[in-house]
């Protein structure tokens, strides 16, 4: 395998911000993706991991698990975003858990900002609008309003529930709009995986873990198929979506602002123009 060092670096920092906007409930890591130019060859890497590799391992034939494990996965993807995204998780935790808390309308403001230019750009990507995906962003809208809407679902911690939050949570982490940070508020195990995240508690990460792997390599297989025949009427709910998720920052800025709207106004501008800065960037890279 020839590595180019500068692709590895410029996947790193894509998996960078893939992970801060995955841990942010409202934020998706998919709609990172989409800005930066990956999500395609994400989705269909995943989607091509088949475990064929496994066959020659167990008859000890390395040369060929070797060969169908170089074939199947793109480790030029995989090795770099994944540490991107585990580093971003690991220092972000504490420092997200602490603005929520303390500067609540500031952060959420924030990701208004995020979730509009990510709206925005999905819909610079469509060749144009007709009335059939008019309707279906009008559906997704209303969709993710009534979904914000809904409180958080009082549940236990077991491992069991752990596992399956992981396999919801991911699957929503992969769709550009939709936020897995946000289902695992309504499925409240947010605060809990946060904190098991801080303290290292390694069963319930791994546990979490293994919910998203199976997941994720289910859900790929039907998105990839999704997006390479209903594209345009794919990224239309999804914009759709990123507009009614829009619910969650304005109910948490009005409910928690104390003072003037001008820094809310203002981080919002701020994040709107990062976004955008960040696409253009990566669209000439």
């Amino acid at each position: 395998m020839n590595f180019d060092l500068r692709e590895l670096i410029l996947i790193f920092l894509r998996g960078l911000c893939m992970g801060s906007a995955d841990i942010v409930p409202g934020v998706s890591g998919g709609t990172i993706a989409l800005i930066t130019g990956i999500y395609e060859r994400l989705i269909h890497a995943i989607s091509c991991i088949k475990f064929s590799f496994l066959k020659p391992l167990l008859k000890g034939n390395m040369s060929d698990f070797k060969a169908k494990l170089i074939e199947e996965i793109d480790f030029e993807l995989f090795i770099p975003l994944l540490l991107g995204i585990a580093i971003a998780f690991i220092v972000l935790a504490k420092v997200i858990n602490y603005l929520l808390d303390t500067q609540t309308a500031y952060t959420f403001s924030f990701f208004l900002g995020l979730i509009f230019a990510s709206a925005y750009i999905l819909y610079t990507k469509l060749d144009g609008f007709n009335i059939k995906l008019i309707i279906i962003t009008v559906i997704g809208i209303l969709l993710s309003y009534i979904f914000v809407g809904l409180n958080p679902i009082a549940t236990n911690h077991s491992l069991i529930v752990i596992f399956i939050s992981g396999l919801i949570a991911i699957c929503a982490m992969i769709l550009p709009g939709i936020s897995g940070s946000f289902l695992l508020v309504l499925l409240g195990q947010y605060q809990y995986m946060l904190n098991a995240l801080n303290s290292r508690n390694l069963i319930e990460i791994i546990v979490f873990a293994i919910g998203a792997v199976i997941g994720i390599l289910g859900f790929s297989r039907l998105l990839n198929y999704l997006l390479e025949r209903y594209e345009s009427a794919i990224m239309a709910f999804l914009i759709g979506i990123m507009l009614g998720t829009l619910r969650l920052p304005i109910m948490k800025i009005t409910t928690t602002i104390n003072g003037s709207w001008i820094p809310c106004v203002i981080l919002a501008i701020i994040a709107f123009v990062l976004i955008i800065l960040l696409e253009s960037k990566f669209k000439k890279d």
